[in-house]
């Protein structure tokens, strides 16, 4: 189960992920985000409460990345062990901005 949490404020919008990013719910987290990243200049995401990212969490990060690169820019907040153990493993942690 993924719980996703949208908070707009002029061009920037957070979005705050609480549960799995994994092949079950990928798809409703990409749908999120190109619905809202439509002229936003900063896309912040709040993993605090996300458990786990699987490859297909990874694929839909990386495409929200790259769309950010091309009209703004993308941070990762609040990244716990497990999650940052899968952005080292698969080099996510050199392609994202991770505070």
């Amino acid at each position: 189960m993924l719980d996703i949490k949208k908070t707009i404020d002029g061009e920037k919008v957070l979005f705050a992920i609480a549960g799995r990013i994994d092949s079950n719910t990928a798809r409703d987290f990409e749908q999120a985000i190109k619905e809202a990243i439509s002229g936003i200049t900063e896309l912040t995401l709040d993993l605090k409460d996300t458990e786990y990212v699987s490859s297909a969490g990874l694929r839909v990060l990386l495409a929200a990345q790259k769309q950010m690169n091309k009209q703004g820019k993308m941070k990762v907040l609040n990244v716990n062990k497990t999650v940052m153990e899968v952005f080292e493993i698969t080099g996510f942690s050199d392609i994202l901005t991770i505070e």
